[in-house]
């Protein structure tokens, strides 16, 4: 009804292009506006790709650069923001050219009927983000996890997964409440004030001088760095590949302008940098299908904006394998029996593996001469690994390095005890083995240190169980916000310590901006020894409200040539913005918490009635106070690094990613008791002994050295027992691979009438229900199989775990 009405009322006005046709979107007017937006995107791809390269060969590459490169989406998520930009600047041009002959806004898809909206989304690709994958056809589902994380959720196979958008645990905030930034309109008020601009924020509240800070007593630089490697597991937001806006052609790095994908961060007056520019030049981070001004969620209903999170959600350890499976591919050695990882061909570490260079010969890395002053030194590519950002910084590499030779560790000898077991067997359950470590690493070990006694007791305490309602997806607050925590522990200097704990005679330790991208650090001076001695045998920052951010990362960040540097404190608040993320009583409000409304409540929850004001003199209102910046305020919970606000959200993202994975490494039948009692025994220290040069470790890596937690002996650390892995004889037969008619022919000689099947794939922590109907309808209902006739559902299924375990006993 409402599309007839507005169709009748413009129609006089609507030229004969744009009246309905049987065939809408094959009329000339809908069919020239898609190819002009694909030909605007992809010249606009195409420019930024040529401007890229053309900076790098002539060694301009600036901070902002980096940082752009460092964040471009790449494979399947490249393709996923393509589609989300042909959809967006489709309906943007159908709405400039109704606009121009109404003389009115009118919203575009009003005049499009449903078929041409359907039609529009399948041509540019956006119909297949949301398009549910079949799983039944998926092998090894129920034993391994998929590249993609694709059908972890049997009943909602994309929950989780790489390239779908950020969750929302609260409602986006635009300033035209679909798609435009918080602030981007500089006259809007939020509560009755002017948002102030991120860099004055940082100016005012996070700057600090490198002399005044202090070191944490309690924990050690590995909490900062594993936090970062950890984050890099889970959430990646990928910007636009364009660096010229669409509708008008502006190059964002050299205007100050606000036009999509802009988002300049303007200098206060006063700025030391004003004598630069006028801005740190920014940009938005790309949209996922069919938000924000596409206006509509394939059925005409408006949707504001969301953004892409190209990671899958869960603790997998996609920064060592990746999220997509070309990558994983490129990342393993084909060549080999093994299920090993790719390594170095050209560099080892004192006869230990590094991880593979980059094909592409992007000069990102080449970053030596400039900054040892040697001309004649030997640039080296940048490291690849299952996350773009394994070069960031060389603590960050270390930590990629060590995990890849630990994955080839376990490949090698779990071939050795199982010699006839295939490549693929050994690359899978090597990768098993590695993604219940991060699990454990993770929620045992790290995540008590950061949210605190409080939130491990009320939100992460015993395994509660797989629960297929929860989504593990990962919220848009925790990615912007909650977990960039860590940023206010990094100290200014990248130790690289000896064997006695001292700082390295040959290679001593590096200011951190002189340690970002420079993998040559590792294959010239020293390998990852020294710097992972650096990371547990060195205390962390301690975040304190008068000593917040360093210089390295306020304003040094990837500072490689005489350009203007970023401000990670302004680009966190930024990213907030341009994702639409409430203010700071929002979220205490959804934690269950105070939400002060003045100074004095302010000064109460941040036991600092100075620091209250100076917020306050910018925000006017506790409600205005960007969630970051609120969050890294507050006082530690007892026994966290992060307040109440960050403990809640952080624990409660990780409660979530826990519940919602079905292959949750204490998930009845994803590993047996034995294998889980042994995982249980293994630690970072001992990863860490087995896979380096390094004689002696803490037993918590995470804390210190004291006298609680002393330096011991690498031969005394655990080891994981792989007998729990072994596969055992056959019987007086001998164990040999199965094709499926083989599988067949041995299922014909089981007794699939009943519950002798039901209580195998119980075991096998199919099913948990024991009456056959009960099972059928289970499994029916979880997407395994659609046939629910009698035996030939329990054949299905028992080929589903057959199949999965690969071997079957000859008679």
């Amino acid at each position: 009804m409402h599309f007839s009405v507005l169709l009748m009322l413009g129609i006089c006005l609507v030229p004969a292009e744009l009246k309905p046709a049987k065939e809408y979107l094959g009329s000339p007017f809908l069919q020239r506006s898609f190819e002009e937006a694909r030909k605007i995107v992809d010249d606009a791809y195409k420019y930024s790709r040529e401007e890229s390269l053309r900076r790098v060969r002539r060694d301009v590459v600036s901070p902002h650069d980096a940082l752009r490169l460092l964040k471009q989406p790449r494979g399947d998520t490249r393709s996923a923001v393509r589609s989300a930009d042909y959809m967006a600047q489709t309906i943007r041009l159908v709405q400039e050219k109704v606009h121009h002959v109404h003389k009115r806004s009118l919203n575009a898809t009003d005049l499009l009927k449903p078929e041409d909206l359907q039609k529009l989304a399948e041509i540019t690709g956006c119909a297949a983000r949301v398009k549910a994958p079949q799983c039944v056809t998926t092998p090894n589902l129920i034993k391994y996890r998929t590249i993609t994380s694709v059908c972890n959720n049997l009943k909602n196979p994309r929950l989780g997964a790489s390239n779908t958008p950020f969750t929302r645990w609260l409602p986006a905030e635009y300033d035209d409440g679909i798609s435009e930034p918080k602030g981007w309109n500089r006259t809007r008020k939020f509560n009755n004030f002017l948002l102030p601009l991120v860099r004055q924020v940082s100016n005012n509240i996070l700057s600090t001088g490198d002399a005044g800070i202090s070191n944490d007593t309690v924990y050690s630089h590995m909490v900062t760095l594993f936090g970062q490697w950890n984050d890099h597991d889970l959430t990646f937001t990928p910007f636009s590949p364009s660096i010229r806006s669409f509708s008008n052609g502006v190059n964002c790095d050299e205007s100050c302008e606000h036009t999509e994908p802009c988002i300049p961060i303007p200098l206060p007056p006063g700025d030391s940098r004003l004598s630069f520019s006028q801005c740190i030049p920014a940009f938005r981070s790309a949209p996922a299908c069919g938000t924000g001004y596409s206006a509509l969620n394939f059925g005409g209903e408006t949707n504001r904006r969301e953004q892409v999170n190209a990671l899958t959600a869960f603790l997998d350890l996609s920064q060592v394998y990746g999220s997509e499976d070309k990558l994983a591919l490129t990342l393993r050695n084909l060549t080999d029996d093994g299920g090993l990882l790719r390594v170095n061909t050209e560099f080892r570490d004192n006869g230990r593996e590094l991880l593979p260079f980059h094909s592409l010969q992007v000069q990102m890395c080449a970053t030596r001469k400039r900054v040892t002053n040697d001309t004649n030194a030997r640039e080296i590519p940048c490291f690849i690994a299952g996350d773009a950002r394994v070069d960031e910084n060389i603590g960050l590499t270390s930590l990629h390095t060590l995990f890849l030779r630990e994955h080839n560790r376990l490949a090698r000898a779990l071939k050795r005890i199982n010699p006839h077991w295939d490549s693929e067997t050994l690359y899978q359950e090597a990768r098993k083995i590695m993604g219940a470590y991060t699990q454990l690493f993770v929620f045992r070990d790290y995540l008590p240190h950061i949210v605190g006694t409080n939130a491990m007791r009320r939100q992460l305490g015993r395994y509660p169980g797989y629960n297929p309602a929860v989504d593990p997806s990962i919220s848009n607050v925790f990615a912007t916000a909650a977990y960039r925590f860590a940023h206010l522990a990094v100290q200014p200097i990248m130790f690289r310590l000896d064997t006695n704990f001292r700082d390295h005679p040959q290679f001593p330790s590096v200011p951190l901006f002189k340690a970002f991208f420079t993998p040559w650090r590792i294959a010239f001076e020293g390998g990852i020894d020294p710097l992972l001695r650096g990371l547990f045998g060195s205390p962390a920052k301690l975040n304190t409200q008068d000593h917040m951010m360093v210089t390295a990362l306020r304003d040094k960040l990837f500072q490689f040539v005489q350009h203007i540097s970023l401000d990670l404190g302004s680009l966190n608040m930024q990213r907030a913005r341009d994702h639409g993320i409430p203010g700071y009583n929002a979220w205490r409000r959804f934690c269950g918490l105070s939400q002060p409304k003045n100074q004095e409540e302010l000064g109460r929850v941040l036991n600092n009635n100075n620091l209250a004001r100076k917020l306050l003199e910018l925000y006017g209102t506790p409600d205005n106070i960007d969630v970051w910046l609120g969050g890294v305020a507050e006082p530690f919970a007892e026994g966290g690094r992060v307040g109440p606000l960050f403990a809640c959200l952080i624990a409660t993202q990780f409660q979530r990613i826990r519940q919602g994975d079905r292959l949750w490494y204490e998930n009845p039948g994803v590993f047996t008791p034995q294998q889980r009692a042994a995982l249980s025994r293994v630690t970072l220290s001992s990863i860490i002994c087995q896979n380096t040069g390094i004689q002696s470790v803490t037993r918590d890596v995470f804390s210190v050295t004291s006298a609680r937690n002393r330096l011991t002996a690498c031969t005394a650390a655990p080891r994981l027992n792989l007998d729990a892995w072994r596969e055992r004889r056959c019987g007086l037969g001998n164990c040999f691979p199965l094709n499926e008619a083989d599988v067949l022919n041995g299922v014909q000689r089981q007794d699939l009438q009943g519950n002798e099947v039901i209580e195998d794939l119980q075991d096998d922590g199919v099913v948990e229900d024991l009456e056959a109907n009960e099972v059928t309808d289970d499994l029916r209902l979880n997407g395994v199989t659609d046939d629910v006739q009698g035996n030939e559902v329990y054949i299905s299924l028992y080929l589903t775990v057959l199949l999965s375990d690969h071997y079957f006993p000859s008679n």
